[in-house]
């Protein structure tokens, strides 16, 4: 795994400036020429360290002073760093910017901000749309891995050519904005300071943020001298994106694959439900070795088959949730499995079923549950008007809800009738007694080999008393593989 790490330096041990930048033996070979790709990111780094280094030297420290996170970030980055060194590379941006999810997502793509900042570059909705990243209810393009790093060297390199090239002010305006960086750089032009990063007013988080990238790349272009030893990754490519022309079951896409399901959502974390998108993108990432065994065995299935579905015929006081009930699903799967939007059922309709419900891995649960909850925009309307030929369906895919959702907060069966001029409710009107609006969602977690509470807790972004108090546990109580654990998501975030 990459990032392990040997006796980490003491703090006061910080090189100067000029040791680290100490070019590689290796610069001026042909990107395909290197075996590490650590040592092809060392020969395209091009930011300079600036003038305040006590900033940098506090962020290095921390960073040399915790190789467990550094083993963790970089173990998960073997998977993603090849395709994002080549995307910058063929952009000529500096390859420093590769080490941008460090900082902003340690790799993980599922992260997750109390600001609903999403995915390996953090994306926040409004951001994300500007960018072309699609989310909706089956998909958040905020966490495709090749999407989301083309949208994150877009911005950066939109960022860059609006403050004259500099790409520090580029990375501190990716941080907060560039509306406040475009104040701090006016404030000092009217001052006659110099409008650099290192002068510039700017929030604290900012402030240290830019300094965390320098000290990353520091450390990256000499780990030795940190007392830090980087393992390779190989300068090859870890997965090929491979077009599924059409909707596909994801738990049956990874057996044709060969892989686990968990590697399958490692890799297409966009991906927050049973199946892709019906909408696309009609595409996988799948590790290089299984693409080819994937396609041929794709290629062999029926629509049915892709989507791992079978047929049930309608009878008599059968409706729509009461099916969805028989079969272990929603509402809104047996809709879009029928491509029915509106209305009910009718005596011996074929209706298309889910052949087996699997369960999704704990990020994807959570990821989906943030969807199914009230943590869309808050700039939404809290009601609206229906127009004439309009459904529960039609509002809820609209705004970005779950019809069951949409439905129980007007009381409603998902099945109902609507009458244009009607009033929907989008949100809950009541705030509770605390004034915190919030709403939750149960489920269990089943403990893995090696879980320990405090990764659960992590994991589900609650406390550890919270998670010991919801299951009867005591701080030594002891987990055990199998066990299932009550976890209550709080699914509206401010």
């Amino acid at each position: 795994m990459s990032g392990v790490p040997s006796a980490p330096a003491p703090p006061a041990a910080a090189p100067t400036a000029a040791a680290a930048e100490a070019p590689t033996q290796l610069a001026g070979l042909a990107p395909d020429q290197y075996g590490d790709l650590f040592d092809r990111m060392r020969a395209g780094f091009k930011l300079e360290d600036g003038t305040d280094q006590r900033a940098v030297d506090q962020q290095l420290r921390w960073y040399a002073s915790n190789p467990d996170y550094l083993q963790r970030a970089f173990g998960r980055a073997d998977l993603y760093l090849y395709q994002i060194v080549t995307e910058l590379e063929r952009r000529g941006m500096p390859l420093e910017l590769a080490l941008l999810p460090v900082v902003e997502s340690a790799f993980e793509p599922y992260a997750y901000s109390r600001a609903r900042a999403s995915g390996l570059w953090q994306f926040i909705p409004g951001t994300g749309s500007r960018f072309g990243l699609k989310q909706d209810w089956w998909y958040d393009g905020r966490r495709d891995i090749v999407e989301s790093t083309r949208a994150a060297l877009d911005y950066l390199q939109h960022l860059h050519d609006e403050f004259d090239g500099d790409w520090l002010l580029a990375i501190a305006a990716y941080n907060c904005g560039e509306a406040m960086v475009e104040r701090a750089v006016n404030m000092n032009r009217a001052a006659h300071r110099p409008v650099n990063f290192w002068e510039l007013w700017l929030p604290g988080e900012t402030r240290a943020y830019v300094p965390k990238l320098l000290a990353m790349k520091r450390l990256v272009r000499d780990p030795e001298t940190y007392g830090l030893e980087f393992s390779p990754i190989p300068n090859s490519p870890y997965f090929a994106r491979i077009a599924t022309h059409g909707q596909v079951n994801l738990k049956l896409a990874a057996e044709i694959a060969g892989v686990s399901p968990e590697e399958l959502y490692e890799l297409n974390p966009a991906f927050h439900r049973w199946a892709t998108d019906p909408a696309g993108p009609h595409y996988l990432l799948l590790p290089v070795d299984a693409a080819d065994v994937f396609s041929d065995n794709l290629a062999q299935l029926s629509p049915d088959q892709r989507l791992g579905v079978n047929h049930y015929n309608v009878r008599r006081g059968d409706s729509i949730a009461s099916v969805a009930r028989k079969f272990h699903t929603s509402v809104n799967v047996i809709r879009e499995l029928n491509e029915m939007p509106t209305g009910g059922l009718t005596v011996g309709d074929d209706l298309r079923v889910p052949s087996a419900v699997s369960e999704l891995p704990a990020k994807v649960m959570l990821a989906a549950a943030r969807v199914d909850g009230h943590g869309r925009s808050l700039r939404r309307a809290h009601v609206q008007v229906v127009r004439r030929g309009e459904s529960l369906w039609t509002i809820a895919r609209r705004n970005g809800m779950n019809v069951n959702t949409l439905a129980s907060l007007n009381g409603m069966h998902p099945g109902d009738t609507l009458r244009a001029g009607q009033h929907i409710r989008l949100t809950s009107g009541s705030s509770g007694g605390s004034g915190r609006s919030g709403s939750h969602r149960r489920l269990f977690y089943t403990v893995r080999e090696g879980d320990t509470v405090t990764q659960i807790a992590r994991l589900f972004q609650c406390s550890v008393p919270q998670l010991l108090a919801w299951n009867g546990l005591s701080s030594g109580s002891r987990l055990h593989a199998g066990q299932k654990l009550r976890i209550r998501l709080h699914t509206r975030h401010h």
